[in-house]
């Protein structure tokens, strides 16, 4: 504090405050009770200040992604999986609830890192992707296409598949290209006829086109997000599970080996064929809870995988089950 002169409120005001307790803060480091005394404010008010800097962008905090990838957990699942990378978020302490917003904070933060000009990502749906497209910041990335991967139904979640892809895109400043159909049909003869329609045909070529695949793997829960959005029925689900069925990915179900199995929903479902989407330059999956361990490592087994964002339990156990 020695040779800081006092400053009071008076001599500065509204957004101009925020930005000099910002700068204050971060570029000159001094502490909340310094900025007070030198601004003649109270430690609330920096608090409120600082607060307010990180919301409306004027301070964006990260850490380097290096400090989640490259420690014992995190290199453990890259080698035992055969992945690129896996990126692992600390959890002691942490309920579901907070490990859930964890691991979709360091997805938002990895992501743009993992993103070059000219990728088309292929974008699944839920609330896991929902989640990330609200709390990633707002960057660009020159020539970025964001495609919606299989079509919309309503969610007890309050949002659609659109507004994950719409969201997403407008975040990294790329273009979006959703998919105009629901998600499932009543009648495999309908989805088929859907399909062959010159504005569906067109954009279902198009997904076939994305070189990267952002997605979070449903289960076979009755609670799943498939069963919540209307996709499958309980029945459905039943019959699936009784054929093997161990995640769900892109509204389509998958065993144990990431192998698709063919029921009675596959001729109904419109969206990205499975096959499409093995093998891609990435496959980037983000497994936020202990909930998901199975059906993510289907996932990995199938050949979708080859970054994965996780926790540190949710890679503990993955260790051990695999």
């Amino acid at each position: 504090m020695a040779g800081t002169k006092r400053r009071t409120t008076g001599q500065i005001s509204g957004e101009n405050v925020v930005i000099e307790v910002a700068w204050m803060y971060y570029q000159e480091g001094l502490n909340q009770k310094e900025i007070a005394e030198c601004l003649g404010v109270s430690r609330a008010t920096v608090v409120n200040c600082l607060q307010e800097a990180r919301e409306t962008g004027i301070v964006r905090i990260s850490l380097r992604a290096e400090a989640f990838t490259t420690h014992a957990a995190a290199l453990g699942l890259a080698r035992r999986f055969g992945l690129s990378a896996a990126y692992v978020v600390p959890d002691d302490g942490a309920d579901a609830e907070a490990r859930f917003h964890r691991v979709v904070r360091g997805a938002a933060d990895w992501l743009p890192g993992l993103l070059a000009a000219g990728d088309r990502l292929g974008l699944a749906w839920g609330r896991t992707i929902y989640e990330l497209a609200e709390t990633v910041e707002k960057t660009r990335i020159d020539d970025l296409s964001v495609l919606q991967l299989m079509g919309s139904m309503a969610t007890p979640y309050g949002f659609t598949a659109e507004a994950c892809s719409t969201r997403l895109a407008h975040h990294l400043g790329a273009c979006c290209y959703n998919l105009h159909a629901p998600a499932v049909l009543t009648r495999g003869a309908l989805a088929a006829a859907l399909r062959d329609e010159p504005i569906i045909h067109d954009q279902l070529a198009r997904l076939e086109t994305c070189n990267k695949f952002l997605f979070s793997v449903g289960t076979c829960l009755p609670e799943s997000h498939v069963v919540g959005a209307g996709v499958a029925t309980l029945d459905d689900l039943h019959w699936y599970t009784e054929h093997g069925a161990k995640a769900v990915l892109c509204g389509r179900f998958i065993n144990a080996e990431g192998r698709g199995i063919d029921g009675p929903l596959e001729p109904r479902v419109i969206g990205i064929p499975l096959e499409k989407l093995v093998g891609l330059e990435m496959g980037i999956l983000i497994t936020p809870g202990l909930d998901k361990v199975e059906a993510s490592l289907a996932a990995i087994r199938g050949g979708y995988v080859t970054h994965l964002v996780t926790s540190l339990a949710v890679a503990e156990a993955m260790l051990a089950a695999a």
